[in-house]
């Protein structure tokens, strides 16, 4: 038998509470890793999604669910949008998110096409400064060379 959504909306806003910031903070159950948990027939959903699924419609193929209040147990639709990983991640406050914002390395140079190769590992490197590190390593040897 299918579920009724108007119930699912009213039990869910049952666990909701509205903090001075804006933010709809959840009440109900919370991973460990801060996002809260609703119930859904059978199923334990993460509530952010629910929310935005009451609120938005359906989650669209290959996207996911961001805090623009950079909350976890934020449920407020208006703070929920539905983006793609690569963007979600750079709208992020962690170390990933501010080196992918990066415009320029550590001595000023910029990342540009020209500038830039992917290191094996995938992060960013600047060409300029890694030819400076050769010239210098070039330079001990020569010397080293030259004193032995």
């Amino acid at each position: 038998m299918p579920r009724n959504p108007r119930n699912d909306a009213d039990r869910f806003l049952d666990k909701v509470t509205p903090t001075a910031g804006g933010c709809w903070q959840w009440t109900g159950s919370v991973k460990p890793s801060g996002y809260g948990q609703f119930r859904v027939g059978a199923r334990i959903r993460s509530a952010h999604r629910v929310a935005y699924e009451l609120w938005h419609g359906e989650i669209p193929d290959g996207l996911v669910i961001d805090h623009l209040c950079h909350r976890r147990d934020c449920v407020r639709p208006d703070h929920l949008e539905a983006v793609t990983q690569r963007i979600n991640i750079r709208r992020g406050v962690n170390i990933a998110a501010r080196r992918a914002r990066q415009t320029h390395c550590c001595r000023g140079h910029e990342f540009d096409a020209a500038n830039t190769y992917r290191a094996p590992n995938g992060t960013r490197k600047c060409r300029r400064c890694r030819a400076m590190a050769q010239n210098r390593a070039r330079h001990r040897r020569e010397v080293a060379c030259a004193a032995s």
